[in-house]
């Protein structure tokens, strides 16, 4: 009778001790087999499991093998040494408890303008400016024309946990301001130098301090407007590791102005202003109404497409849950989630929650992998929200996470089925939504209702093959197909979606949406590959303005993006002429369709290179979709180019393209064997 050792060591490396335990399984009523080797160290002892702690020397040695009872066959080397003591327990200095708050608090430029926009708006702020320079790492600085803080206590702003805000325990359960801790100047003055001037209305000259690395260098008397202005220079100077963390300067500007952009959809009283590198890159009017703040954002058109929600004033839920800020109608829609922004009690918020909320309230009315724009302020007693359970107070809890799902669900579905017509299902369950515009709807309008129009006549409309005149290659001068799909010939269509052809062996069904996705995606990577794609010049260039993660990735592959066929020219910050599209995109809203298409690569998809996300997200777009009725010869044509494909089996998210029954199968399914 024997056991196997079930830990098994091999090798110990130059490591200064390291602690490794193994034991046996011992059947019942085996003795414990005696462990060690003769004339070696622990020899004659009977333990298991057994802890040795090896050495600095390098040591070979080996577990393993059978034991057999009353046996001590195991081959162990050991040697004893005795391990250090713990630390002591102590209290860590200011200076090194004060830089891990600071690390907590402050992540990046993003942070340091968050917290101090917060104050801002807790100190009543109609007007709030914000200044960077080099991605906010050389300068930020903020000002406001708040309350100001009085001279007595301008020094005890930056001692860690002092507020204005909080005084009880009881006060922690019903928090209404933006800030609480009291740990942002102070964590701010840690990591960069840090001035700050500010007055009160009641003061005739107000203050100015200077702090370096948390410690006070200068005051003085100060003389401005009633207000508070914080400058913050060189962020993380002497934090090279966190410096090395930083993303590129674009970036970074890019989450500034998602910080600042977020609070002026939340307060459109407030009127806010972004400046990068001494010029304005955001302002918001100031007027109150959220749907002015709105179109500074994304433009005008859009502001004025966006429906205002209808919340149900006479609900019952308990706790009451008020629901107010504007969405889009089904025919403006995006690729992504990045235009959906949440708010509770007008701060801003990450919430998975709300999202399938929102998401749930459009099913039926928008395309699939589509995405809805949103301002949504869910309103609700202070009490109701823990506000408390994130480091940055991006995230929240509910007391009643099933009434606020409710009440947003309801209140975006109230609203959508009045101001919008009801959507019509094809019948391959595909929604049309009557009136959508760009490339959110049937963005390939190139199949004719005649059925004489073939689809490499189509082809020649859309894919650009062919400009000015010239053919269309035919299908004999066509290479001959791969072996990885044999010759189909197309049978008819079932439900407006799947493609019937026979084959040698039996009976496939084509998806005809996810084999053109194949078929265009292995297209518009070769143009791409050969620097030779089909354009289609537009007559009027067409004015694209960017966000900046947007401008920074056109920016950084200005040469990849060409070679897909979107022809740009520069005409200011962050905006562009848009004089050629590729020619799978002619037809739709050409700069609704390079938005999508940024917006999709930034998305990612996926895919690992840039190369592939665009040329799936051009394929994407101008495949034709599920309910779209195909002629005879479009059918056959389109069977044919998936024959030509290098992986015609699946769609590039590696969705099957057909399913394929085989003779034999269709004859066991009518008894024929």
């Amino acid at each position: 009778m024997s056991t196997r050792v079930v830990r098994v060591v091999d090798r110990v490396d130059t490591i200064p001790e390291r602690v490794f335990e193994f034991g046996l399984i011992l059947p019942s009523g085996l003795a414990q087999p005696n462990l060690g080797k003769a004339n070696q160290p622990g020899a004659g002892r009977s333990v298991a499991p057994f802890t040795g702690v090896w050495g600095r020397t390098p040591t070979l040695f080996w577990v393993g093998g059978w034991a057999k009872q009353g046996s001590s066959t195991l081959n162990v080397w050991s040697q004893t040494e005795q391990r250090k003591p713990k630390m002591a327990i102590k209290v860590l200095s200011r200076d090194v408890s004060s830089k891990i708050a600071a690390g907590e608090v402050i992540e990046r430029p993003a942070s340091v303008v968050k917290e101090l926009v917060e104050n801002s708006l807790d100190a009543g702020a109609s007007r709030i400016v914000v200044e960077i320079k080099a991605g906010g790492t050389d300068l930020i600085r903020v000002t406001d024309d708040g309350c100001g803080i009085p001279g007595a206590e301008v020094e005890l702003a930056f001692q860690r946990f002092a507020t204005s805000k909080v005084s009880e325990v009881a006060e922690l359960g019903a928090i209404a301001t933006l800030g609480f801790r009291g740990e942002a100047l102070p964590s701010v003055a840690t990591v960069a130098g840090v001035t700050l001037a500010t007055r009160t209305e009641s003061e005739n000259s107000g203050s100015r301090i200077e702090l370096e690395d948390g410690e006070l260098k200068d005051r003085q008397a100060h003389g401005g407007p009633v207000g508070t202005s914080i400058s913050v220079r060189h962020l993380f100077r002497n934090f090279p590791a966190r410096r090395r963390f930083l993303r590129s300067v674009a970036t970074e500007v890019s989450r500034v102005q998602k910080v600042v952009t977020r609070y002026a959809l939340a307060y459109p009283e407030v009127a806010f202003q972004l400046d990068v590198e001494g010029s304005t890159a955001f302002s918001s009017p100031g007027s109150g109404d959220v749907r002015e703040a709105v179109s500074a954002l994304y433009g005008l058109d859009v502001g004025t497409q966006l429906l205002e929600i209808l919340s149900d004033q006479e609900s019952e839920n308990t706790p009451p849950v008020v629901v107010t800020g504007l969405i889009s109608p089904p025919s403006v829609d995006r690729a992504n989630r990045g235009y959906i922004t949440f708010f509770t009690n007008r701060r801003w918020v990450q919430s998975r929650m709300l999202g399938y909320a929102l998401e749930q309230a459009y099913q039926g009315f928008l395309m699939e992998r589509r995405y809805p724009m949103a301002v949504v302020n869910i309103e609700l007693p202070f009490d109701e929200v823990e506000v408390n359970v994130h480091p940055s107070k991006a995230e929240v809890r509910f007391r009643s996470e099933g009434g606020v799902f409710s009440a947003l669900q309801q209140a975006v579905r109230r609203t959508l089925t009045i101001h919008s017509p009801v959507p019509q299902f094809r019948r391959g369950g595909t929604a049309r939504r009557p009136g959508a515009a760009g490339l959110g709807v049937d963005p390939m309008p190139f199949f004719a209702a005649s059925a004489g129009r073939t689809l490499a006549t189509a082809v020649e409309a859309v894919d650009g093959a062919v400009h000015g005149g010239a053919s269309v290659p035919s299908t004999a001068d066509a290479p001959a197909p791969k072996t990885a799909l044999p010759a189909l010939r197309a049978l008819g269509q079932v439900n407006a979606t799947y493609i019937v052809a026979e084959g040698p062996d039996g009976l496939y069904l084509i998806d005809q949406h996810a084999a053109h996705e194949r078929v265009l995606f292995e297209r518009v990577r070769e143009q791409a590959r050969t620097r030779n794609p089909q354009v289609q010049s537009l007559l009027e260039p067409a004015t694209v303005e960017l966000d900046p993660a947007q401008g920074e990735l056109v920016e950084g592959n200005a040469e990849l993006i060409a070679s897909f066929g979107f022809y740009l020219e520069p005409f200011g910050p962050l905006t562009y002429l848009l004089r050629g599209v590729p020619s799978l995109l002619d037809g739709g809203d050409p700069r609704q369709g390079f938005l999508d298409v940024l917006d999709l690569i930034l998305e990612g998809g996926g895919f690992e290179t840039l190369e592939e996300r665009a040329a799936y997200s051009i394929a994407c777009h101008a495949a034709i979709r599920a309910g779209k009725s195909l002629s005879q010869q479009e059918m056959s044509e389109l069977a044919r180019q998936l024959e030509q494909c290098d992986q015609p089996h699946t769609c590039p998210h590696g969705r099957p393209t057909m399913i394929h029954m085989s003779t034999g199968r269709l004859e066991r399914e009518f008894g024929r064997v």
